[in-house]
């Protein structure tokens, strides 16, 4: 089953390091579902679970898509 991921940046990251996450992302399997404009970074979904090596980049942090929820 697909599970969606955020993907964001770190402020100081690059553009060029945003278009390199991207295509990681594209090479391990995602499809990018949504970019985002206030933020360096994206939404994408992985068929399985690829997404550790994403993990593994230092300016980038995933976090598995999921309800929102306010307490």
């Amino acid at each position: 089953m697909p599970t969606m991921y955020n993907i964001t940046l770190k402020p100081g990251a690059s553009p060029e390091q945003l278009e390199k996450a991207k295509e990681s992302a594209r090479q391990q399997g995602g499809t990018i579902k949504h970019e985002f404009t206030l933020i360096k970074g994206f939404t994408v979904e992985f068929p399985n679970e690829t997404v550790h090596t994403l993990q593994t980049d230092e300016h980038i942090h995933v976090e598995q898509d999921g309800e929102a929820r306010a307490q």
